[in-house]
């Protein structure tokens, strides 16, 4: 009845995925720098090895969001730093701790909203990988890891 409706609707709906992939990037992005200064920083060489493999991690998830961006724009993204990570070895482990938590519900939300079933597997997938970095990051945080 209304065809231009429903291509309103798809438009705006990846306007939003596209913003949502944009920020989603950035954060990926940023991360990958600031786990190389923790893995830098951190206290042994299992710390330094498990952040390292978080790093990896959020490289990974960074190729996958650029690809769908790029599948939906037609363009390469430009990654941007969204925040500083903290110089301090405890500041850069809070940081991380609390970031992966709130991006836990943000990818989620993308997977909830995403039409394309590749997107939304994508998306979980990273939010359950980013709930695993958040206890890495707690573990480390709280002392747990370190040797007696």
């Amino acid at each position: 009845m209304y065809p231009y409706y429903d291509y309103r609707m798809q438009y705006r709906q990846n306007e939003k995925l596209v913003r949502d992939l944009q920020r989603a990037i950035n954060g990926e992005y940023s991360a990958v720098q600031c786990y190389e200064r923790l893995a830098i920083l951190a206290k042994s060489a299992q710390e330094k090895k498990q952040i390292q493999e978080i790093r990896q991690d959020e490289a990974r998830h960074l190729r996958e969001f650029s690809q769908f961006y790029r599948q939906l724009t037609g363009r390469q993204p430009t990654p941007k730093l969204s925040e500083e990570c903290p110089e301090n070895y405890r500041r850069g482990l809070e940081f991380a701790f609390r970031d992966e938590q709130e991006t836990v519900d943000f990818y989620l939300d993308i997977a909830e909203e995403s039409q394309d079933p590749t997107i939304q597997r994508a998306f979980r997938r990273a939010a359950a990988d980013e709930q695993q970095h958040a206890v890495w990051f707690l573990y480390y945080l709280t002392g747990q890891g370190r040797q007696s």
